[in-house]
């Protein structure tokens, strides 16, 4: 008797982890609340152009100093007259721009050198000691470091704040690795002689992708503090772009005759890694499968 395995089964399955997913993050209120945050942030972003009512960069030097809520500048005016509101969804565009693309460029490095590092031991000890040695400096110094080497520029602050976290990424993917390295489909596959290449591919990194996702959502975070600190020191974006750290550079020196110029790029900052925090928290209990038998 021929057994006919149905092709609809693989396809319910995903269906269904899919779906336990999305229960589980719908069900979890903290990271609703994160996710609202996120969308409220991804919304003032991507739609700066249209609810910035001034240029980010026009310069009105008769008011300066506008308290939040005088008529046309809802959250004031910094000391050259500049809109508060305007300079803030556009510094948060910028955030975002460079936060995305270097932890984009944190997981393309350390994904591949984390999955050769767990799979072949005699890569691994090379690829480690590297890895130990760039993890015993705080990453903000390194990304300082490399910033004031190559120079400020939104291009160099993407590359320093990314090659920083690619060691983080490194050891979450190799330790991911040498866990489901030692599981039966893996070493079923290992046994029927395919080559180490077409394990990695095909059976160890599709069952990463889950780690990597959330540890995307941890370093965003940190990426976004990373890009607002070097702009504050001068290393990241340069004036007059809007940025969030340049905003809270150019109040410093006005915090008690101005102290809202400094409070509204903070909130900012805040939300966002708040909302990343919450959100992310949320997402690696709906990944796991096991989550909900701890609780």
């Amino acid at each position: 008797m021929t057994v006919i395995e149905t092709p609809t089964a693989a396809g319910a399955g995903l269906g269904s982890g899919r779906g336990r997913v999305w229960r589980g993050l719908v069900r979890n209120k903290i990271g609703v609340t994160g996710g609202v945050m996120l969308l409220v942030v991804l919304v003032a972003g991507l739609a700066a152009p249209l609810i910035a009512p001034y240029d980010p960069t026009r310069v009105n030097f008769e008011l300066p100093f506008q308290v939040p809520g005088t008529v046309g500048y809802v959250l004031g005016t910094d000391d050259l007259g500049r809109d508060i509101l305007s300079r803030t969804v556009y510094g948060i565009r910028v955030s975002l721009q460079v936060g995305v693309l270097s932890v984009l460029l944190a997981v393309v490095v350390g994904t591949p050198l984390g999955l050769l590092a767990g799979y072949w031991r005699w890569l691994d000890g090379v690829i480690s000691r590297l890895t130990d040695v760039m993890l015993a400096f705080p990453f903000l110094i390194i990304a300082v470091a490399l910033a004031a080497i190559s120079g400020p520029s939104l291009t160099n602050a993407v590359v320093a704040l990314g090659i920083a976290q690619v060691p983080t990424m490194i050891r979450v993917v190799r330790g991911e690795t040498l866990r489901i390295k030692s599981t039966d489909f893996v070493l079923a596959a290992t046994t029927m002689d395919a080559s180490g290449l077409r394990v990695i591919f095909q059976h160890v990194l599709p069952n990463c992708v889950s780690a990597i996702i959330v540890q995307a959502t941890v370093i965003m975070p940190v990426a976004v503090i990373g890009e607002a600190l070097l702009s504050f020191l001068g290393l990241g974006i340069q004036p007059p772009t809007a940025s969030l750290g340049i905003m809270l550079s150019d109040a410093q020196q006005y915090l008690a005759k101005a102290p809202f110029a400094a409070v509204v790029p903070g909130l900012a900052i805040a939300v966002i890694c708040l909302g990343f925090n919450l959100f992310g928290d949320a997402l690696r209990d709906a990944l796991d499968p096991t989550a909900s038998d701890r609780k």
